[in-house]
């Protein structure tokens, strides 16, 4: 497991920066009135607030910009709230619209308000591998139904939220969000263009949301969705960005109200009420001290760099063979605030490390970082061979972290491809920009002319040794 002491530890050390005025009072203006409170307190309640509420505004903001539409997109996972909307196109090269993109399922997407009254997602029977994970306004997820935990079976997921206090109706599974904002990122395995545009497809179209009172209506059609010019240029990490302290808080203060804290969190709202932020009020804080109203200016932008600086440059003290593999406490944060928000900020919606791991690599056995004017080769013993209950695919991205154009038009390598095992059952995948000869080809994946890449390994529905630590991925070594 990896040790994410280290990882808190280069996010408290960014935080001594708003908790290192001279230690005093000072007069501030909340939604309270004036008060005198401690500049240390005020400082890191401040910043542990806006850690705390990152994935709560974000949420928000991307909810915004992914509901912003009339009706459901018909290839893009874009749907007014309580409807569906599926993604069908194979991702290339070509796609730049998101970073590291997978070439392995099919995302279906739901965002749901449940305040007025629960929905119900109706998923067909399938033999394909699919996972449902409903994630809560906290980035928590808190259901993931799929193969892994409900089976192949067509199914009636209810999703009600935190105060419906109805029956069940018979035939259905009661799956009851702690928060009114609710957002489901489903993923559907796809194998090819051809196969998302046909079997994955008709999964898709026989999936069905609608709204409890409606559920016996087979004429039901869906409300137009709102469309709001400001939502049109919301682009959420770089918005959220944006946003001075005041209208973080008072936009956490108000979103709180439908979306409440988790009982274990009432440690720091407790802190958070000493400043005046309480759920439902607005918050504004000002000052006179010069040195407060600098530090609090520069919050925002100086926890986002301390965001890119720790992806840009990972600790290479947690690295396992030159992988990063992170599968201890990932889609379910308890009370790590920091961490949660460092994930939401590098990849909102991470799964459960029991649906799925994602090892990365960016360094090859010498330590060196990994560089497409080399080639190399990853070797696995036969006993090694990644251990899942699904599939696994290995990525190559470009240092833009998007995939490689090549002339095979081949994007991953995994044990859905034809690939040719050694005698002994061991296997041999070869990465290089060109083409290698012979029946190396089955087993290439390509790379970029130039410059540096990176890896990363998919491992769906992971078997126990990978989720204990047990099972070491092999050194990516780069070939002489």
């Amino acid at each position: 497991m990896v040790n994410y002491q280290r990882t808190k530890l280069f996010l408290l050390i960014g935080f001594l920066f708003i908790s290192s005025c001279q230690s005093d009072t000072t007069k501030v203006t909340t939604s309270e009135g004036e008060k005198e409170i401690s500049t240390d307190e005020l400082l890191q309640t401040i910043g542990a607030s806006y850690a705390y509420g990152y994935p709560l505004v974000l949420m928000d903001l991307t909810k915004k910009v992914s509901t912003n539409i009339k009706s459901p997109h018909p290839n893009r996972p874009i749907a007014p709230v309580n409807q569906l909307g599926h993604f069908r196109k194979f991702p290339d090269h070509t796609l730049t619209a998101i970073v590291k993109p997978n070439v392995d399922t099919y995302y279906s997407i739901a965002w749901f308000d449940l305040e007025k009254e629960p929905q119900v997602l109706f998923m067909p029977a399938t033999e394909r591998y699919y996972l449902l994970p409903f994630y809560d306004a906290y980035s928590n997820v808190f259901a993931s139904p799929g193969t892994r935990t409900t089976g192949t079976d067509a199914q009636f997921l209810l999703i009600a939220g935190p105060n419906w206090k109805g029956e069940t109706p018979e035939g259905m599974s009661l799956i009851q969000s702690p928060t009114q904002m609710t957002w489901l990122l489903g993923r559907i395995q796809v194998n090819s263009p051809e196969d998302g545009a046909t079997t994955v497809k008709k999964i898709q179209d026989a999936m069905r949301l609608v709204p409890l009172s409606e559920f016996s209506n087979e004429d039901y059609t869906p409300p137009t969705g709102m469309v709001k010019v400001e939502n049109q240029s919301i682009i959420p990490v770089k918005t959220i960005r944006e946003f001075n302290v005041n209208t973080y808080l008072s936009r956490l203060s108000e979103l709180m109200v439908k979306n409440p804290p988790a009982p274990a969190d009432s440690v720091i709202i407790k802190k958070m009420a000493r400043i005046g932020l309480i759920p439902g009020q607005p918050f504004g804080v000002s000052t006179d001290n010069f040195i407060l109203k600098t530090k609090l200016s520069k919050l925002p932008d100086f926890i986002h760099k301390k965001f890119e600086d720790r992806r840009a440059e990972p600790d290479r003290a947690l690295l396992n063979n030159g992988w990063m593999l992170v599968s201890e406490g990932i889609g379910t944060y308890g009370t790590d605030f920091l961490r949660r928000a460092y994930i939401d900020f590098i990849g909102l919606g991470a799964c459960i490390p029991e649906d799925a791991v994602y090892p990365n690599c960016s360094f090859d056995k010498n330590g060196n970082p990994l560089d497409a004017n080399n080639k190399y080769t990853i070797h696995f013993e036969a006993d090694q061979i990644p251990p899942v209950n699904a599939f696994w695919s290995l990525t190559a991205y470009n240092e833009d972290e998007f995939l490689v154009k090549n002339e095979l038009n081949r994007f991953a390598l995994g044990d859905r491809d034809d690939l040719k095992f050694n005698e002994d059952g061991s296997l041999d995948l070869y990465i290089q920009t060109n083409k290698p000869s012979g029946d190396q080809t089955q087993n290439w994946l390509p790379i970029p002319s130039n410059g540096p890449f990176y890896l990363t390994l998919r491992l769906y529905w992971p078997k126990q040794e990978v989720l204990d630590g047990k099972w070491k991925i092999p050194f990516v070594v780069p070939v002489k």
